[in-house]
């Protein structure tokens, strides 16, 4: 890979934009932050920190992410079928709370969101994401970390171990 990796975030509910915004200036890194607008996402001021603001609508920022993102890149969502989006086009993928997604691990991913969504629509309450804190945050640096450092050597990513997918 001869450019660096650009961070993309989906940022409408993002918790970790602020360790990405450091991430990012630490290496130098250009991250776009994507948003529908309906929220002011407040970013710090930096030539490398885009605002993208997209079209309300529930798939805008994905679908542009989709479409922007590159083989190497890094981008930075909740949102499974973006993540395994990202993965066809080369990219890599890490969830807020530390997973990163790969080909491995993403089908079941898939998978497990149908069926939750499946029995919500029955009427079965399906258990959240629970609460957010400081141990999800280093989660997050370190997967984050890690995959701007592979893409930085050009490397295939690497497949994701049990904990960090029931992370």
């Amino acid at each position: 890979m001869t450019e660096r990796p650009e961070i993309f975030v989906d940022g409408d509910a993002c918790p970790v934009r602020d360790e990405v915004f450091r991430t990012a200036a630490r290496l130098g890194l250009v991250t776009h932050v994507v948003s529908n607008g309906a929220r002011g996402v407040r970013l710090p001021e930096s030539p490398d920190i885009r605002r993208v603001i997209v079209e309300a609508g529930a798939d805008a920022a994905d679908d542009w992410i989709a479409e922007h993102i590159r083989p190497g890149d890094v981008c930075v969502t909740a949102d499974i079928p973006l993540a395994s989006r990202c993965l066809k086009a080369g990219a890599r993928a890490v969830a807020p709370g530390g997973t990163v997604w790969n080909e491995d691990n993403i089908g079941q991913a898939l998978a497990g969101r149908e069926v939750s969504r499946h029995l919500r629509e029955l009427g079965v309450e399906t258990r959240g994401h629970g609460s957010f804190g400081a141990k999800q945050r280093s989660r997050f640096l370190q997967a984050l970390n890690a995959e701007i450092q592979t893409s930085l050597r050009g490397a295939a990513p690497k497949p994701a171990s049990w904990p960090d997918f029931f992370a």
